[in-house]
């Protein structure tokens, strides 16, 4: 899902020739507004859940988040091209307020890794369409520094301006009355006022629950409040139904939840790994929780992770031919089982804690049965005759 799409997006003339019954159908089913025009299409989506924070772009830790923020209050001040060099330049000044130094944070530009962060958000904004390069490049910006490298940009400023996706703005809060806390701050990006009506309330849970269908892997019924978890238990077979069909995705429903999977892989921005030595690990540890679970042992116990860790070091003597080099070296197990943690934290197969890692319910289906050999033609007459018993 692209919710900021410009005109040279391969999908935009679709989106475009279907505006109307697309608004229509996120208005009804998740309370989305969706804005289509000549120099792009805007879904401003809401989020469901504001407390999971493996959400994000790939990549991007707090620090980069700022610089985003940075880039774009430039942005929205510069002329129509700007440069990479001075928009780093523009970046400085700002990243000097005392506000954002009380909150620990400084901007130098001066060593090779600021310099990438940069670049990384220039390159997101390129991929939003807010940015489009004229000449030049952003690798040698990295590699030799910022009086040796630069990149020439247009700035789309209706790109620009659907950046911000709040309820409301935050420069339309009075210095004295802004939310204080990161945990307010989101709630006053995202909430939107319900009226005091059971009609009202009945549609506000139908969009939470549609919302967290289109972005969650799996939706827990032990994580939701109990009117959430009413609503959900007796609508969750009509509101998958309606959403697969419109999407194209499949209904998973068990006793603990539902799932809507996506066998296409195109709406999926996190999947499960299938190359490479991450893709390995990756399976190897969801096998093996799953497999705990299977083999009696307390379903979802928390595991601390660096008894993950030492299985990874285990499957190393078996598979470590099979790895890239890093992770044949000793010490490497560690390294390998925060990332495979990571990515299953992130399809919700495991939570985790200060105290380990937790096995979720769906994580079930990577559990590995014994093996059912079939037989057929010479090699099972070969054993009937020697009065062994075939499957």
């Amino acid at each position: 899902m692209t919710p900021l799409m410009s005109p040279t997006h391969q999908d935009f003339a679709v989106v475009r020739r279907h505006a109307g019954p697309l608004q229509d159908w996120f208005a009804r089913e998740t309370g989305w507004v969706l804005h289509v025009e000549r120099e792009g299409a805007r879904l401003y989506k809401r989020p469901a859940d504001l407390t999971d924070a493996t959400r994000g772009l790939p990549g991007y830790g707090r620090g980069r988040y700022v610089l985003l923020c940075l880039a774009c209050a430039v942005l929205e001040r510069a002329d129509p091209q700007i440069t990479l060099h001075m928009l780093g330049e523009r970046v400085l000044d700002l990243a000097v307020d005392p506000t954002l130094a009380a909150c620990g944070y400084s901007f130098t530009l001066g060593t090779q890794n600021e310099r990438r962060d940069l670049v990384a958000v220039c390159r997101v904004l390129l991929d939003l369409g807010v940015l489009q390069r004229v000449a030049g490049d952003e690798e040698s910006f990295v590699q030799a520094g910022r009086d040796h490298g630069d990149a020439l940009y247009d700035v789309h400023r209706r790109a620009l301006a659907g950046m911000l996706a709040a309820v409301r703005g935050p420069s339309t809060w009075a210095a004295g009355d802004a939310p204080a806390t990161l945990d307010e701050r989101l709630h006053a990006l995202a909430d939107k006022h319900v009226a005091d009506s059971e009609e009202a309330r009945r549609t506000a849970l139908r969009h939470r629950i549609a919302r967290q269908l289109l972005d969650d892997p799996v939706i827990y019924v032990e994580c939701l409040d109990p009117q959430t978890r009413a609503y959900f238990v007796n609508q969750r077979g009509a509101m998958a139904a309606r959403l697969c069909e419109a999407t194209g995705l499949m209904p998973e429903q068990r006793a603990e939840g539902l799932a809507l999977t996506d066998e296409t892989g195109s709406l999926t921005d996190v999947a499960m790994p299938a190359e490479g030595t991450d893709a390995h690990v990756t399976l190897l540890v969801a096998e093996y929780l799953a497999r705990r679970a299977k083999d009696g042992h307390p379903a979802f116990d928390t595991l601390p992770e660096q008894d993950i860790a030492h299985f990874l070091g285990e499957a190393r003597e078996r598979f470590g031919r099979y790895w890239r080099r890093s992770a044949r070296e000793p010490g490497s197990e560690r390294e390998l089982a925060a990332i495979a943690i990571e990515r299953l934290e992130k399809l919700r197969l495991v939570a985790r804690d200060a105290n380990g890692v937790q096995a979720r319910p769906a994580l079930a289906r990577f559990a590995i049965g014994e093996a059912d050999i079939q037989l057929f033609g010479e090699a099972r007459r070969s054993r009937d005759a020697l009065g062994l018993t075939t499957p």
